[in-house]
């Protein structure tokens, strides 16, 4: 059992691979890994292929030109700049990636300024990308170039706008064989409340661990919340917006089940491979 520290920041698993985790573990069968998410308590999900997104952090830094604010004719206004970024960004997967495929991009951060009439000099934009193919994840990215380019241009910035990616986390792109093994476990051992999960838009980085070892792996997801809130919010159809979710101020995953689910779904889940 490998316990891995710094998740949240995309670069645990990774830096347990370059201080050599590959010389101090034998080589396993294959790699197991789980986690809490807004599913009814005791509910354990698998899912084949791409079960969780990749994901990347961008932050941009587009340049103005400062000037009072009663004399916008001296500015490049940073602020309109950026505002027009991030209404245009929101095309990006609306317009460019195909109906049939899952992306996410937000802008969840947009710094610029420090007074209401002073117009600042640059703005800083901090957004996410979430995707579930190579193809989409580099052409989103490279859309998100062209168009804070584009708009930069259009401004006439005295500078070039920089770019800087951080927190990234791989695509959970799970092995169908090994996926199968567990399900039909699950299913043996829990019955009803073993069943397929869907597509997440959350990210992991353990499956940097699996594929520096060269094995299969498999993430399964166990439910954390109560089950007469779920049953209250799936009948009303507001399942979206009445269950608290990962990160969320009110996302508080239940002692029990949810301690036992998952303790017997990672028992369950090495016996696959372990039991005679």
């Amino acid at each position: 059992m490998l316990f891995q520290p710094a998740e949240e920041v995309g670069d645990g698993a990774r830096g347990m691979v370059e201080a050599g985790l590959a010389d101090l573990v034998p080589t396993p069968q294959v790699a197991l890994a789980q986690h809490v998410m807004p599913l009814r308590a005791g509910q354990v999900g698998t899912r084949a292929g791409a079960a969780l997104s990749a994901a990347d952090s961008m932050r941009i830094t587009v340049h103005g030109r400062g000037a009072h604010g009663s004399m916008p004719q001296a500015a490049i206004d940073p602020v309109v700049l950026a505002a027009m970024i991030v209404v245009r960004l929101q095309t990006v997967v609306s317009r460019e990636v195909a109906p049939g495929e899952t992306a996410v991009l937000t802008v969840g951060s947009l710094q610029a300024g420090t007074k209401s009439n002073v117009i600042p000099e640059q703005a800083t934009l901090q957004l996410n990308v979430r995707t579930f193919s190579d193809s989409t994840r580099s052409r989103i990215l490279d859309a998100v170039q062209r168009i804070v380019r584009a708009e930069c241009q259009a401004s006439g910035c005295p500078e070039e706008p920089e770019f800087e990616l951080f927190d990234r986390f791989p695509l959970t792109d799970n092995d169908a064989g090994s996926t199968d093994r567990l399900a039909a476990a699950f299913r043996s051992f829990f019955g009803q409340r073993a069943a397929p999960a869907g597509q997440q838009s959350a990210s992991e980085d353990f499956s940097d661990i699996p594929t520096a070892l060269g094995v299969p792996y498999t993430y399964w997801f166990i439910g954390g919340i109560d089950a007469q809130l779920y049953d209250a919010a799936e009948q009303a159809g507001r399942v979206a917006q009445d269950v608290p979710v990962n990160h969320s101020a009110g996302f508080a995953p239940v002692v029990q089940p949810t301690l036992d689910t998952g303790t017997q779904a990672l028992v369950v889940g090495a016996l696959a491979w372990l039991a005679p």
